[in-house]
């Protein structure tokens, strides 16, 4: 029996799961764990999926890889930030000098 089939299977079911939506609560849920919980905390990754509470370990582990990618292309420049209608760059000038929230 060939087994290199149930590992494609496997493989493509995983990146599946991983690549599942997410509701705005649960993105909400993750961003204040990612707040609460860093790197150097113990089991961060399961705690992080307990407080999301519908997401698994590796579901939460992609979500964050996604994200970091996300940011980097932004930051990068490779994502156009959004033109709102109504601004110009005196608006945006006057933003900038502006110290309050």
């Amino acid at each position: 029996m060939e087994i290199a089939p149930f590992l494609s299977l496997a493989r493509s079911l995983a990146r599946s799961l991983c690549d599942s939506t997410w509701s705005p609560l649960e993105n909400k849920k993750f961003e204040e764990a990612l707040a609460r919980y860093d790197k150097d905390t113990t089991d961060c990754w399961h705690r992080i999926a307990k407080a999301v509470g519908s997401k698994t370990i590796e579901e939460v582990k992609r979500h964050y890889e996604l994200l970091v990618k996300d940011v980097k292309r932004i930051e990068s420049g490779k994502v156009p930030l959004p033109n709102y209608q109504g601004t110009d760059s005196d608006d945006d000038a006057a933003a900038d000098n502006d110290d309050e929230w």
